[in-house]
């Protein structure tokens, strides 16, 4: 009797979801604003960007002498979309959540002065996996023009240097504020790449994927940034230990111990000794299985076809307690995202979109149209599963930024309800 009730309560409830996501879907518009004199962008491309399936542009438009812009599109409010505005040639994203009927975009006029930006903070997170060492780089980047102009080069706006013998994953880049958007590399020497990605005004932060071969589960590594750094910091977990490279231990954080190194020069190479085994798996008690949705990770999500890194930490940071229920609930929210994208298909795929150029910067090609069959419930789960994994990177990365004091309070605080934010509004999905 109990289990009927609750079924009848379940299947009430997805009926409320379903509604509420029709009701919000289809439409969304917004001002496009130039940042740096602060007026309407008139004539301003905007192209509304699908995520499932791969990026992939479904419509365009300009917009108007006030810099107004709207989209009517069956795909808005089915899941997360992404907006961008092309400005002098420089892409700037903004991200369309399910609920969300307005978003606003600032443009700003662009600058090609490498004294635009600046480094100020570089933390490298070491993690034994098997035979490889993952490594996560992570660059903070501020921009503080006056009058606010956006730092971007074609042939690459931010260079950074592998090691030897690295393997690149993924490199992303976004705001401070915002989710990063992963970028294509642009190859410059033998060990050194570049991103051709617009700096806005304000902080910015790039983070570079590796694996390097951990035979005997100890490396020797030599990391050399072509920018100067206020602080540069090394997490590693307890059972991993670092020495050279005149780094000093700054404790233990987050599950980490923590080595710091101030004031360090462009170009300065440092080679630094990692040895150590991996942590044991943390004990699940009876269960005998690890939830995901308990362990936040540093992931690294490399493109199809390629082995995707994973640094998994085995406990749950004590600061990110308050933030399991919102975790746990965006999961349990990938069984009614399911259901929601089926009731829906049959009238996207009546009306079908046709896909709209090509998206260049991640070098995504169009895919086929999704058919309604049982293999959407599944792309909707990875896709979903995918932004969550993301939005659980960014609040660990977020602590871990926290505890090295790269980040101010303030920021921090405003960070972590935006991530908050958008948790929930993909829950709302």
């Amino acid at each position: 009797m109990i289990f009927r009730r609750w079924t009848k309560f379940a299947f009430a409830a997805l009926a409320v979801c379903a509604l509420a996501a029709v009701s919000l879907a289809g439409t969304v518009s917004g001002i496009v604003t130039n940042g740096t004199t602060g007026k309407a962008a008139e004539g301003v491309q905007v192209i509304l960007i699908q995520l499932q399936g791969g990026m992939q542009p479904v419509a365009n438009t300009k917009t108007d002498a006030q810099g107004h812009y709207q989209f009517d599109n069956p795909l808005l409010g089915a899941g997360p979309m992404l907006l961008r505005a092309v400005y002098r040639g420089v892409f700037y994203h903004e991200p369309a959540t399910p609920g969300t009927t307005t978003v606003n975009i600032s443009v700003y006029e662009p600058t090609d002065k490498a004294s635009a930006v600046a480094v100020t903070a570089h933390a490298i997170i070491v993690q034994p996996d098997g035979a490889n060492l993952t490594v996560d780089e992570e660059y903070n980047v501020d921009n503080k023009t006056q009058p606010p102009l956006a730092y971007y080069r074609t042939d690459g706006s931010f260079l950074f240097t592998l090691p030897e013998g690295a393997d690149l994953g993924q490199v992303s880049a976004g705001q401070e504020a915002g989710l990063p958007v992963v970028q294509t590399t642009i190859d410059k020497s033998k060990n050194e790449k570049a991103i051709a990605y617009a700096f806005r005004p304000g902080s910015s932060r790039v983070g570079v994927s590796y694996r390097v071969p951990y035979a005997g589960n100890q490396a020797n590594l030599t990391f050399s940034s072509p920018y100067p750094s206020d602080r540069v910091a090394i997490f590693a977990p307890p059972s991993v230990q670092i020495t050279g490279g005149n780094f000093s231990p700054a404790g233990q954080e987050q599950g980490f111990s923590v080595y710091m190194r101030e004031s360090v020069a462009a170009n300065t190479p440092i080679s630094v000794g990692i040895s150590g085994t991996a942590p044991p798996p943390a004990d699940n008690g009876a269960n005998g299985s690890e939830d995901d949705s308990q362990n936040p990770s540093v992931n690294s999500h490399v493109d199809s076809g390629s082995e995707t890194p994973v640094a998994s930490v085995t406990t749950m940071p004590a600061r990110l307690d308050s933030l399991k229920w919102i975790i746990v609930a965006g999961f349990a929210a990938l069984f009614i995202l399911g259901l929601i994208f089926i009731l829906r298909q049959s009238q996207v795929a009546a009306n079908p979109v046709g896909v709209v150029g090509s998206i260049d910067t991640e070098k995504s090609h169009a895919q086929p149209p999704t058919q309604p069959t049982r293999s959407s419930a599944a792309s909707v789960d990875r896709e979903v599963k995918g932004n969550l994994n993301e939005l659980k990177d960014s609040l660990f990365r977020l602590e871990l930024r926290r505890e090295a004091g790269t980040i101010t309070e303030e920021e921090y605080v405003r960070q972590r309800d935006s991530v908050q934010k958008t948790l929930r509004d993909l829950v709302k999905g």
